[in-house]
């Protein structure tokens, strides 16, 4: 496609004679002669040296599809979309032109026409290379193969090719590269590439092996890590907009989703963050209250970090959640440094947990059980030099294989400091410490003793000088 030059000629005239020609040699049924005849005098305008007359030639383009779609003739308008397309020197601006004039007629064509006729001249733009036009037909053509997956009486193996086959056009476009395409609609295109890529993953986790899970042959893992990377190109920045919140809940849904797939409950626990702070979500009273819910089922559910414990304190202090009494009790219990037996746990909180989306799964459950225990671990880490393992198993509620099991999972993790004595069943909590490192703790209280000792030594002077004063 050639760059737009000077215009050398004006063929408006000649246009205005041949249109009215054209037309009644299309109601004479001569739509070949009437095309070649535009095209000749196409050929003419759009010479770079002779004339370069661009409103002239995008007449005469769209005049040509526009003879061919008003005589039904959708083979020959399929042609001479890609013979203007391919026209030697022809110009960026007339192909856009009859591009989009085509898009516009999808629509009747599939409703008239059916989809056979729809399909061919879909293909036929897609075989243009214009980034948003072309991304356009594509994502049309991406929610056809859709549209087949959900038919009623779709088989497995047809329901698994066709949305693959939708996931794999959108997937082609690497839509944030475009520069002509405008912010909004990169991001729709970007959230619908993360939908039906999570759409295909779930499909093929459905059919995986359930005993080899992400590792299985066949598993939906690698549209899971391309899922996540799509997330990536989506500037959240852009999404606080108001204009942009409806984009805003479908990303975040959609990064849901992802990270519930690899258990990263806390990253679960930012994105609900997000979405309660949304301002059409904080107007809903229930909506507002439903978010904040899962983000302290979440908050609770992700191991123990720093950024997690810095979370669930900022969510403790939050004015919000004193509104909601049993879920301000549960990170109440987190956040106090006091054992959490979980018999008492489960029969004070699990008859409401059970009943939620989030708990009436068995393995988020077990994984709040292992956050109690894990919590009680700290807890137990702070108070205890040493512990019997005996006793130990009695304050986690747990067996013994279990505690030393725990035991091992927090140690490794860096959580805290422990060794095991099993012979004689004893829990140390504290590292032996040096010869070196006692010096250093006897010094550095030794410097506080002498400090203090200053301070009074000046504070006795400054009053015995403040008495001999009074006294002269």
């Amino acid at each position: 496609m050639a760059e737009v030059r000077k215009q050398e000629k004006d063929f408006t005239k000649e246009v205005d004679e041949l249109l009215q020609e054209t037309s009644a040699l299309v109601k004479s049924v001569q739509l070949s002669d009437a095309l070649e005849r535009l095209l000749v005098l196409e050929k003419q305008t759009r010479n770079a040296r002779l004339a370069n007359d661009l409103p002239s030639t995008t007449r005469l383009a769209k005049a040509a599809l526009e003879l061919c779609y008003e005589s039904r003739d959708y083979t020959q308008l399929n042609s001479t979309i890609s013979l203007l397309s391919k026209k030697h020197g022809q110009l960026k601006v007339v192909v856009q032109a009859i591009v989009e004039q085509a898009i516009s007629w999808l629509p009747g064509i599939r409703q008239e026409q059916g989809v056979e006729k729809w399909l061919e001249l879909v293909e036929t733009l897609r075989s243009i290379f214009l980034e948003t036009p072309r991304a356009r037909v594509t994502l049309a053509l991406s929610h056809y193969h859709e549209t087949l997956s959900k038919a009623p009486n779709a088989l497995a193996a047809t329901i698994k090719e066709t949305l693959q086959t939708a996931s794999d056009l959108l997937s082609d476009l690497q839509v944030e590269t475009y520069s002509s395409m405008e912010r909004r609609e990169k991001t729709e295109f970007i959230l619908e590439q993360m939908r039906l890529l999570i759409a295909v993953a779930r499909l093929k986790d459905a059919e995986a092996p359930a005993k080899q899970g992400k590792n299985a042959l066949g598993s939906g893992e690698p549209e899971w890590v391309k899922a996540k990377v799509g997330g990536r190109k989506v500037n959240e920045s852009f999404l606080k907009e108001k204009a942009n919140e409806d984009l805003k809940l479908k990303y975040y849904d959609l990064m849901i989703q992802q990270a519930l797939h690899q258990s990263a409950y806390l990253e679960v626990a930012k994105h609900y963050e997000k979405v309660w702070d949304t301002p059409s979500i904080k107007e809903d009273e229930s909506k507002s209250r439903a978010a904040l819910e899962h983000i302290v089922y979440y908050v609770v559910l992700a191991p123990h970090d720093n950024e997690q414990s810095d979370m669930l304190h900022h969510l403790f202090a939050n004015p919000a959640l004193e509104k909601l009494e049993l879920h301000y009790n549960l990170v109440k219990s987190f956040v106090t440094r006091e054992l959490m037996r979980w018999p008492g746990i489960e029969s004070l909180y699990g008859p409401f947990l059970r009943t939620t989306p989030v708990f009436s799964v068995s393995k988020q459950w077990e994984d709040l059980h292992t956050r109690v225990v894990e919590h009680n671990v700290r807890v137990v880490a702070q108070y205890y030099t040493r512990i019997t393992l005996s006793r130990l198993t009695v304050l986690l509620d747990l067996t013994p294989q279990q505690t030393e099991e725990t035991l091992a999972r927090l140690v490794v993790s860096h959580t805290i400091w422990a060794r095991v004595d099993r012979p004689a069943g004893i829990v140390n909590f504290r590292n032996k410490r040096s010869a070196e490192d006692v010096m250093n703790d006897w010094s550095s209280d030794m410097q506080k003793l002498l400090g203090l000792v200053e301070k009074t030594w000046i504070g006795m002077n400054a009053a015995q000088a403040a008495q001999s004063r009074i006294k002269a």
